[in-house]
């Protein structure tokens, strides 16, 4: 990934871990905590953990 795009994504997924049922991201298969995201153009699947405050990123398509 280039310099400039790890930037803005990497700030990208700040908010999106702030807020990670916000940032238009969706359910996967109807789990409310699978979700899914579009950061910066990146395609990011990842599930929250309200019980212990964690995201945990499990996909990252970036073409």
């Amino acid at each position: 990934m280039p310099p400039a795009l790890r930037t803005v994504f990497d700030a990208g997924m700040r908010e999106l871990a702030a807020d990670p049922y916000g940032h238009d991201s969706t359910p996967v298969k109807d789990d409310a905590d699978r979700r899914e995201a579009t950061v910066s153009g990146v395609v990011v699947r990842y599930y929250v953990s309200n019980a212990i405050l964690t995201v945990t990123v499990v996909r990252i398509i970036y073409i």
